[in-house]
């Protein structure tokens, strides 16, 4: 492994909204706690029948699959920033609007052990995207949504990230959808 003693990102290296993410993420060597964490992420996954996998908490919020599809989209964009930004690459990127692309990329009509799978293989190569970093490259940073973001910072925002949504689907979304099953039970 070519990047001994990343550490956790100081808070200089990423906008302050995003520390809620990087706080989440255990101290330890950021590549294992993505590795791992892509396992337990996909066996909650997978604990979710396909039947209640369009299931919404509430009318406004994301159904499961795209909760999914929105994780997949997000570790897309924030390793595409770091490999830019691991590289050296200097072009400012822009920001991108999160509901915009959840309306219009029909993860409903998905599986949602297909969407698993398809966060496995993000995951994945993020993980390899990473693992092939020299220590230079993890402290590189560049311009997103007109502010400055290290890398080592977004490799911390992704598995933050998906902490903070894993968190959501275990506080929201399954004991919402246990008590509407038991609300269809004693109908």
């Amino acid at each position: 492994m070519m990047n001994e003693n990343i550490g956790k990102p100081d808070t200089t290296e990423y906008l302050p909204y995003y520390g809620r993410y990087v706080s989440l993420v255990p101290d330890g060597d950021i590549l294992t706690v993505l590795g791992e964490q892509a396992e337990e992420t996909a066996g909650l996954l997978n604990s979710i029948p396909e039947s209640r996998a369009n299931f919404r908490y509430a009318p406004d919020k994301w159904s499961i699959k795209e909760l999914v599809g929105h994780l997949i989209d997000c570790e897309r964009i924030f390793a595409y920033r770091a490999l830019r930004f691991a590289r050296n690459d200097q072009t400012p990127l822009s920001g991108f609007e999160q509901d915009d692309y959840v309306s219009n990329a029909s993860f409903d009509s998905c599986r949602l052990a297909d969407l698993s799978s398809e966060l496995r293989s993000v995951r994945q190569s993020t993980i390899l995207l990473f693992k092939h970093l020299d220590t230079n490259a993890w402290m590189r940073s560049g311009l997103a949504n007109d502010s400055e973001a290290s890398v080592r910072a977004l490799a911390h925002i992704i598995a933050g990230h998906e902490l903070h949504h894993r968190q959501i689907l275990r506080t929201r979304y399954l004991p919402a959808m246990s008590l509407s099953e038991q609300g269809a039970v004693g109908a």
